[in-house]
């Protein structure tokens, strides 16, 4: 027990940079997972085999955005009963996310596996892709219950205050699948099925160790399942339907947005493509500072203590604003690098240049966003969470990427994107600051001890 953290005591800006910091290599660690996953596939097998795994990777991603909205519900959930010093509520709702997600994992496992051709041709893949694409989605949805699973363990210690194992466990997945995926495509001449039983087999083995792992030195209150109350299930879908909502709304606006930059021709969408891949990288701090905030304020919302939540809200923002302040000014200076990574076409690299080097000013107030809605959503406040979110991308993003776009041509996609993260950050601080969001309630009636 060690590992885990009191956020309910103690130094709250020390706290944060050593809870946030091993989340951030987490984050980093998954996103390295993707990234040599595509390498091996598009080396090995070529254009068409990357195409069928990017195809099968967007189904894959849809049905984990649920399970993203479940375990942010875990880490509220938990993490106020944490606070609150409730063994007892922390192992009924175990229990009962156990249960749950074994039970989704299933169903999602069978459906998916004998409709996945379906899902396919609804979204438009090529002939070509059809048979390889579709053999590559059924073996991954044979294994749906390691990829619920490893990242289930990982958002409940982190909910209890341990963000260092989890390291452990994508380090260990990473690690496998960086040595299985080229076993097995070409050493064991499996092709793009081989890339999938990689991954099953990397995160079964992390799920299987994360699991003996945390029940050997009992880092988590985990029993033998019951069957859960339906108070107990309600309260989990109340929360995490709207937190996996908010996942859709993100991926809609940010297709909406493609929508925009598609306009401007192949240049414009091949620079916008890279700028993207960067982006995703750039924000990882701002995601591992958010989770952290939200599991550090749940706790203390579960005593009510509102003045160390504040503070931590506080400490959150300048810490935040300070990483995020120093990694856009090293992006305006390295942008035109970083877009050469990935592509070489001059016009592309232009425009991809020039769209990071205005974005990354207001990477800053964009992460706002993510410190104060992860200090509203420990509270349970999940349906306006949800609001906020539908506000920054079809309110704001959106609209002010496609009008800035027709009054300034190209360049004006970055103006309405970095303007949107400026309005959406004051949209943010004024529900935190005046919303009603401190007055929601998760265990009615329920002694803190």
């Amino acid at each position: 027990m060690k590992k885990q953290h009191d956020f309910t005591q103690g130094n709250i800006f020390k706290q944060l940079i050593l809870f946030s910091g091993p989340i951030m290599l987490t984050n980093l660690l998954q996103t390295s997972y993707q990234f040599a996953d595509s390498l091996w596939v598009g080396n090995l097998l070529g254009a068409n085999a990357l195409g069928s795994v990017a195809v099968s990777s967007t189904i894959i991603f849809t049905i984990l955005s649920f399970v993203i909205g479940l375990n942010n519900s875990a880490l509220t959930i938990l993490s106020q009963q944490k606070g609150r010093g409730n063994t007892y509520g922390l192992k009924r709702y175990l229990n009962a996310y156990v249960v749950l997600l074994t039970a989704i994992s299933l169903i999602l496992g069978v459906t998916g596996y004998m409709f996945a051709e379906n899902l396919l041709r609804i979204l438009g893949t090529p002939e070509s892709m059809i048979f390889s694409a579709k053999s590559y989605l059924q073996i991954n949805f044979i294994g749906i219950l390691f990829l619920f699973g490893y990242n289930f363990i990982s958002t409940v210690l982190r909910a209890l205050g341990d963000s260092k194992t989890p390291l452990r466990f994508v380090m260990l997945a990473v690690m496998l699948n960086i040595i299985l995926a080229p076993l097995f495509i070409a050493g064991l001449n499996l092709g793009i099925n081989g890339a999938a039983y990689a991954t099953v087999v990397a995160q079964g083995t992390a799920f299987i160790y994360g699991v003996f792992y945390v029940l050997r030195r009992k880092l988590a209150p985990f029993r033998i399942p019951s069957l859960p109350t339906k108070g107990e299930i309600g309260l989990i879908l109340n929360l995490g339907i709207p937190s996996g909502l908010q996942m859709a709304v993100i991926s809609a606006g940010a297709a909406a947005i493609m929508s925009v930059v598609t306009v401007f021709g192949e240049n414009v969408v091949g620079g916008y493509g890279a700028a993207q891949r960067l982006d995703s990288i750039v924000m990882l701090p701002a995601h591992a500072l958010g989770t952290a905030v939200s599991s550090m304020a749940g706790q203390n919302i579960g005593i009510n203590d509102w003045e160390r939540v504040k503070r931590i809200a506080k400490y959150g923002v300048l810490y935040n604003f300070s990483v995020m302040l120093i990694i856009g000014v090293i992006v305006v200076l390295f942008a035109e690098f970083g877009v050469r990574l990935f592509i070489e076409e001059e016009e592309a690299v232009a425009f991809g240049t020039k769209y990071l080097r205005i974005v990354a000013l207001c990477y800053p107030f964009l992460g706002i966003n993510f410190i104060l809605n992860g200090i509203v959503r420990a509270s349970g406040a999940m349906y306006q969470v949800l609001a906020l979110n539908i506000t920054s991308f079809w309110l704001l993003r959106f609209p002010f990427a496609s009008l800035f776009s027709k009054m300034f041509g190209e360049v004006g996609i970055g103006v309405g994107v970095g303007a949107s993260f400026l309005a959406s950050s004051f949209i943010a601080y004024m529900y935190y600051r005046f919303g009603k969001w401190r007055e929601k309630e998760l265990f009615k009636g329920q002694k803190a001890h």
